[in-house]
Formats: C-alpha cells, structure tokens, sequence
C-alpha cells in the first residue's frame, strides 16, 4: 500500500469522503494518527486533550488494551453471526447489562447505534400500545435517522420537514426556554419543586390537548445533553414517570449520551430513582471500540411479544464483535471503579467551572452533574443576552472554537455553550490543564463583553 503523508491524509480524506452535519468545502478535519489515554496526535504530533471522549462516547479513554484484546480473541474465534443464532458474546453481555441497568430491564434489543435505538423504542412502544403519538422535548436530541429525527425537538430537524415520521408532538421541559433576540430575559424562578411542578404542569397540559388515548410513548433525554446539559429539578421525572403511569403511556429514556457512569452513576435516571419502561444507550456501551447501540425493555414490554412478532429488524444485531467490546468495556468501567471516579471529580468539574464564571465576564450559568457538564457564554450576562442566539454562531463563538483548537483542546461549542464531557478516567491535573486552555480562550469573548460588541 502507498504510505500517505499527512497532507494525503487531509486532502484524500476530504476529496473521497462526504461529511456530515458540514458544508463539504469548509471542512476542516484533524488528521488523527492516533489516541491514548485522555489524549489524541495528530499525524505532526500535536497533542489534543480530548474534553469530549471524541463524540461523547470514549468514557474509557483511548487505547484501552483490554478491549482491544477482547475484540481481537473475537475476531479470531467468530467475527459474524446471524441475528437468529446465540453466541456466546451475546449471552455474557446480556446478563452483565443486567446486572449494571436499573432494576427490571433485563431484556435487550441490540442495534448498531443510537439513532437506531430510538427508532426500535419508538416501534416498541407503538405496537406494544396500540397508539401512535410520541411526545418529546424541545430541547432534545435522538439521532438523525428518519423517526429520531423527527422525535428530535432541536433545529437539526427542520432541514427536513415535513417529510419526517409523523405522530410526533413537542413540549417544554423544564430550562428549554432560550432568550429572545430584543427581548429582556426573565429565567424560570422558584424552588426546585415549584419548578418541577410548573413544568409537569405544562407537560399535562399537552397530553391532555393531544388525548391521552392517543400517546403512546413519552421520550426524553433524563438530561438533555448537546442543549444545554439541562439538570432537572428534584422531582420532574419522578413527576413524568407517575403522569406516564396515570395516564397509560409508555416512559422511553434516552440514556444515549449519559449512560455508563457519565453522570456519576451508571445511568442518569438513577440520581432519581426511576426506572422507564424502554431505555436507549449506544458511546458509552462500547466507549466507541466498535459500533452499537441497544434498548433495554422492561418484562411488561417485553412479554407483550411473546406470542406476537415484533416487526423489525437488523442485519448486523447482536454483530459478535460488537458484543466482544461492549462486555469488556462494561467489565473495564467495573473494574476501574469509573462510574465512582466520574462522582468524585464532579465537584473539580463544577468547581472549574464556577472559578471560569468569577474570572470571565463572558462566562454566565454552567450546569453539571458527574462529568457531564456546560457553560454559558454570554455578551451581556446581566440582562441574559447570549454571545450567540438560538441555533446560531456568532464570529466571537467561531473565534473561541478556534482558540481551543489551536490550544490543543478537543471540544464541542454550540451556539453559546461549552460542553464538558471528558473521558471518566481524566485526572484533576488534565482537569486543570484543560481549564487553562478555556481560561486563556475566553478573553476573546471577554473582550466582547467588556464593550457590548
């Protein structure tokens, strides 16, 4: 084979490759040669801290040699069996997620991603009820297939409407508001529980409007990630989990994002005690070492197909070596004590975050939970006036990004946010020394700030 340098590398990549979420000829890639650790090289050698576990999913860290190995064995005894076979990778994985979701979701529906996750839950959950009505958030994201696409609230799916899967009713949770352009911001305000009960109340509101009898399934991220890491009030979803009850409708969370200790617990529905009836993961089922999702259904769904087929299907469910690095991932979380880590460092992650707020006139409210987190970056933060609007850019945000890049900080900005997901295993010292990057990025916003710019 002919080596490639690494402007072949760029430039190949880039002349036989469509990327997406991108305007072809702006693309801009990293040449990543390759990635240990919390850490990633280019093929110059620079160095990148990964403040994003690549796309929310390395919750391991990078070249982990035991799932590495655990692929390999794999690959050498069975690398492809069909979907109706038992192997014994599925049979390991299946009773270790057992053992590490919450209690009652046992059974699992294995797929290649998480955008197909949420479509299987979708179809669950309709031919289990009867309905077809799926009520989701605003500020929400499912994937970019046709059915999660359109279960997703946030701008990506408008490109694509109306052409998208009917049946799909949005709502306002609780911190999906954005300040309008002109408009003073007035926040949400009140305890906690007046919080979560404002809206619980809205969200019964539109249940009732759209029928009950209708809904067939209610879908949410616990916590909304690439919006906003938006952390409920105490109380919300135990609020949605009764509503959800009361009214007969099926509880679908979206743990795709904050799965496998993420939040400091193994999945985020736990910090409030709350088992749905379908539960979507994908990234951190595998921390990325190969591709797959799943959906964990509790055995009221599940017995519903007993004498019933489910209709759907996938050619590469339960893929063997998929299966090989999703157990040994799991095994490697367990081992390591990673979901107790990510609970630990939670308070250094907030604490950078608060001292970035103290220190930056740009910087306005962060939120986190675990190792999970984001801040605000504002151009006037006293009257809530964002540094850039609701599904924008703005050159100061496009500025900053660049900032970090070239900084050697991996990391997604969106609109104006920040977002803080680094790998569980990341000390406090990468901590720091990712927050210094982030500390010296921000007089660019800052300076914004400091004239109204």
């Amino acid at each position: 084979m002919q080596v490639l340098t690494p402007e072949d590398i760029v430039e190949l990549s880039r002349r036989h490759t469509f990327w997406t979420w991108s305007a072809q000829d702006r693309v801009n890639p990293i040449p990543v040669e390759r990635a240990e650790g919390v850490y990633f090289w280019d093929t110059a050698g620079k160095r990148y801290l990964d403040f994003n576990s690549m796309v929310m999913c390395c919750n391991i860290g990078h070249g982990e040699r035991r799932v590495i190995d655990a692929i390999a064995e794999q690959a050498r005894a069975l690398t492809f069996a069909a979907p109706s076979m038992a192997t014994r990778p599925r049979a390991a994985l299946g009773r270790l997620l057992a053992e590490v979701t919450p209690p009652g979701l046992d059974r699992f529906l294995f797929t290649l991603g998480g955008a197909e996750a949420t479509e299987n839950a979708i179809k669950l959950a309709r031919q289990y009820t009867g309905r077809h009505k799926i009520l989701a958030r605003y500020r929400s994201y499912h994937g970019a297939t046709h059915g999660a696409m359109a279960a997703t609230g946030d701008p990506r799916r408008w490109a694509w409407e109306p052409n998208l899967m009917p049946g799909v009713v949005h709502f306002l949770g609780p911190g999906d508001r954005f300040p309008l352009p002109g408009r003073p911001w007035v926040p949400e305000s009140g305890s906690p529980d007046q919080l979560a009960e404002q809206a619980l109340d809205r969200l019964e509101q539109v249940v009732t409007m759209e029928g009950p009898a209708t809904i067939a399934a209610l879908l949410l991220e616990p916590v909304p990630g690439t919006n906003g890491v938006l952390v409920p009030p105490d109380g919300y979803l135990q609020g949605v989990r009764a509503l959800c009850d009361r009214y007969g409708i099926l509880l679908i969370c979206d743990e795709v994002m904050s799965g496998f200790g993420r939040t400091g617990k193994w999945f985020a529905v736990e910090h409030w005690e709350v088992v749905p009836d379908l539960m979507t993961m994908a990234k951190g089922l595998t921390s990325g070492y190969a591709p797959l999702g799943a959906v964990a259904m509790s055995e009221r769904v599940a017995a519903h197909f007993s004498d019933r087929v489910f209709q759907g299907g996938l050619t590469f469910n339960s893929h063997p070596l998929c299966l090989a690095a999703a157990l040994a991932n799991i095994q490697v979380i367990q081992e390591d004590g990673l979901v107790e880590r990510a609970a630990a460092l939670g308070p250094a992650l907030a604490g950078g975050m608060a001292q970035l707020q103290q220190d930056h006139p740009s910087v306005g409210e962060f939120r986190s939970i675990g190792l999970f987190g984001a801040l605000e970056i504002m151009r006037d933060r006293k009257r809530g006036v964002p540094m850039a609007g609701f599904n924008a850019t703005s050159p100061e945000m496009e500025a900053f990004r660049s900032a970090l890049r070239q900084a050697g900080l991996h990391a997604v900005v969106r609109w104006n946010t920040l977002l803080f997901l680094p790998p569980l295993i990341i000390t406090e010292e990468q901590l720091s020394e990712g927050f210094g990057i982030i500390d010296a990025a921000l007089r660019v916003t800052d300076a914004a700030a400091l004239t109204g710019g």
